[in-house]
């Protein structure tokens, strides 16, 4: 099992982008489905994309449809979410897990927070 750490969070105004990175520790990586959830404050953890093992297969939120981009990359043993146009709606702390179908390890979270 991989242990996943996030980093690229931070403050960006409304329209803004980032990119966050999750680096997996690991020999296993290649075999890990990765994505991402989020938690804004008072609300339920929710489902933002996810990325198979292979990469050939992405999935997204309908919230995030359109403006964010889940990669990989294998060498790196680090998967990335590109967020574009982002919205205050986006705030919240974004979490990424390694999936290896037997089980998930999730990391500690990246705080994003979006101005209006």
């Amino acid at each position: 099992q991989v242990q996943p750490v996030e980093s690229g969070g931070g403050l960006v105004q409304a329209g803004g982008s980032l990119r966050l990175s999750c680096a997996a520790s690991g020999r296993t990586f290649r075999r890990h489905a990765m994505g991402w959830f989020r938690q804004a404050p008072g609300k339920e953890r929710e489902f933002v994309a996810d990325i198979s093992w292979s990469g050939g297969y992405t999935f997204y939120a309908d919230s995030v449809k359109g403006r964010f981009t889940i990669s990989r990359d294998s060498a790196k043993n680090t998967v990335y979410l590109q967020m574009n146009n982002l919205k205050p709606e986006d705030t919240a702390v974004y979490l990424c897990y390694a999936d290896n179908g037997e089980g998930r390890a999730w990391g500690q979270g990246t705080l994003v927070t979006v101005s209006s």
